[in-house]
């Protein structure tokens, strides 16, 4: 079944030089090649502030960019993140992205982001994070604790399920590995998940 994928890549720097754009190339171009409509949004070339106050989150008027954001993610069946971990968490430029795209008036039929209705449900989501730690240490020492906050605190409170992860650890190592991490990208986007 043919699916309307977005890919957001949240790299802070544009350089396709960086591990996570060729995941998310990968993944893209195996969903296109496997009847997808892949959709993508690269953070760094948006224009946007950082937001300001809770008067700016709940009443303010998204950039235009933003609002182009909203309604691709509203077009989509699945979308797709691809991001580095820094610091632990995500990069700031990601965050404030996130921020400034679920509102309270985009995320519930209440305008308020309260407990109502969510607009988003019916849509699932993946996590993409590349790291220079093993994915493994960072699962069982720090509890992967950033990735699951996105994924209980912004994604499922915004009605996304199932929401997955894609952790890949080590991401300047040997060949091989970057090779089998580009596979499995491969599979997934040919998948459509």
């Amino acid at each position: 079944m043919s699916r309307k994928i977005l890919i957001i890549q949240g790299h802070p720097d544009p350089d396709e030089r960086h591990f996570g754009h060729g995941l998310a190339n990968a993944y893209g171009e195996a969903a296109r090649e496997a009847g997808h409509r892949v959709d993508e949004i690269r953070v760094a070339s948006l224009q946007f502030p950082f937001l300001a106050g809770v008067e700016d989150f709940e009443q303010g008027e998204p950039p235009a960019d933003i609002r182009r954001a909203q309604q691709a993610i509203e077009a989509a069946d699945h979308v797709v993140f691809f991001y580095p971990l820094w610091l632990g968490d995500m990069p700031a430029m990601l965050k404030a992205f996130l921020e400034q795209v679920f509102r309270p008036a985009f995320v519930a039929d209440d305008g308020m982001g309260g407990f109502g209705k969510r607009r988003l449900n019916g849509r699932s989501a993946r996590l993409v994070v590349t790291m220079g730690m093993p994915a493994l240490f960072y699962r069982l020492f720090y509890r992967a604790h950033s990735v699951h906050s996105f994924r209980r605190n912004i994604l499922r409170f915004c009605g996304f399920r199932p929401v997955r992860a894609t952790l890949f650890g080590l991401v300047a190592g040997k060949a091989r590995r970057r090779e089998r991490a580009l596979a499995r990208m491969r599979r997934l986007g040919r998948a459509g998940t």
